[in-house]
């Protein structure tokens, strides 16, 4: 018996997905995954002394993050706030109220940095009226990485032994990164491949732009501080209509229904499976796909086969194409690392 909501909801359902893939690929679909990094984060702030009960926590969400702070909140009984993009729709806002959280949204942008600037600067703006509150940061405290030593230690019960890869969407690098150097730390041996939208800074594709739309929560359009890049050995960038394909076709083959970022990630799974079967693929499913349908699961007739998608290999940022591009990051501290050791190379495809 739990008792609230927040701690019913965070556990992953452990889903077997792809017909040729047997039991190595696993999909670990949350309803809200980054329940996970709030609990933990508020849970910290109130033993440390940081926040007591009834303080405000403020932050900027495109909609994952939002309800999961909203959850916490209302579990240790604190006030929150959020600023939030449009993508935070109808359905959410007014689960959110009704949480006792207060929503303001910026000004619809199709542009990522447009977008992410906006929220952040007004979140400075509240902050100087209202120097009380907490600002959690999701983008770059460090503290959000906590929660998730639970979901490492879920994927250890699920996969005791042999060799992972762990795939999922970046955003603020506290899931995927977090998971992955919690289980290397336990002395498993594990890739870890991260996803990103192109116009991403955060792996050195700003330079990029995918003609159709952003896939919310898992790109950055400016520095997000608590990304540990030398945790990655691989890179995806998968564009909107692939993502969106790949999460028509996870629907339709195995029931789960996931985002745009799930999508992406299965993508990249799939293909990192069959360039290497001998470890076993575990991917994340963040969130579920309620908040796209009308953009994309609507459109599931447009949808690609599976097989008709491959990625480009690249060696350099200077090739990142759409709709696919992959590399090998080899575990680098940055961009400009990257940039520096590979100012160029032919692809391999």
């Amino acid at each position: 018996m739990h008792d609230h909501l927040a701690e019913a909801i965070k556990d992953p359902d452990p889903i077997r997905v792809g017909v040729e893939s047997g039991d190595d690929l696993i999909c670990l679909r949350f309803e809200t995954m980054k329940v996970y990094s709030a609990l933990g984060a508020v849970r910290h702030l109130l033993e440390t002394g940081a926040v007591r009960p009834g303080d405000t926590l403020i932050d900027s969400s495109s909609g994952i993050y939002a309800h999961a702070l909203a959850l916490a909140c209302h579990r240790y009984g604190m006030k929150c706030h959020i600023v939030g993009s449009t993508t935070v729709d109808r359905t959410l806002k007014v689960q959110l109220e009704i949480l006792g959280a207060t929503v303001e949204q910026v000004p619809s942008s199709n542009n990522l940095q447009l977008d992410q600037n906006l929220r952040v600067r007004r979140i400075g703006e509240i902050l100087r009226d209202n120097p009380t509150y907490h600002w959690m940061r999701q983008y770059h405290d460090d503290i959000h990485y906590l929660g998730y030593g639970a979901v490492a230690d879920q994927v250890n019960d699920l996969v005791p032994t042999g060799p992972l890869c762990l795939v999922g969407g970046v955003g603020t690098g506290a899931s995927t990164g977090a998971i992955a150097e919690y289980l290397r730390n336990r002395g498993r041996d594990v890739n870890l491949v991260g996803v990103q939208p192109f116009g991403s800074i955060t792996f050195g594709a700003g330079h990029t732009q995918d003609p159709e739309m952003i896939i919310a929560g898992i790109g950055s359009s400016i520095e997000f501080r608590n990304v540990r890049h030398e945790l990655y050995d691989r890179l995806h960038w998968v564009s909107f209509e692939y993502a969106m394909s790949a999460a028509v076709d996870l629907l339709r083959t195995s029931g789960v229904f996931a985002g745009l970022s799930a999508g992406a990630a299965y993508l990249s799974a799939l293909w990192e499976h069959n360039c290497d079967s001998s470890r076993k693929h575990v991917f994340l499913a963040a969130d579920t796909g309620t908040r796209y349908v009308e953009s994309a699961f609507a459109r599931h007739a447009e949808a690609r086969p599976m097989a008709t998608m491959r990625p480009r290999e690249i060696g350099s940022l200077d090739e990142l194409a759409v709709p696919w591009s992959a590399m090998s990051w080899d575990r680098r501290d940055s961009a400009l690392t990257v940039r520096a050791e590979f100012p160029s190379a032919t692809p391999s495809h």
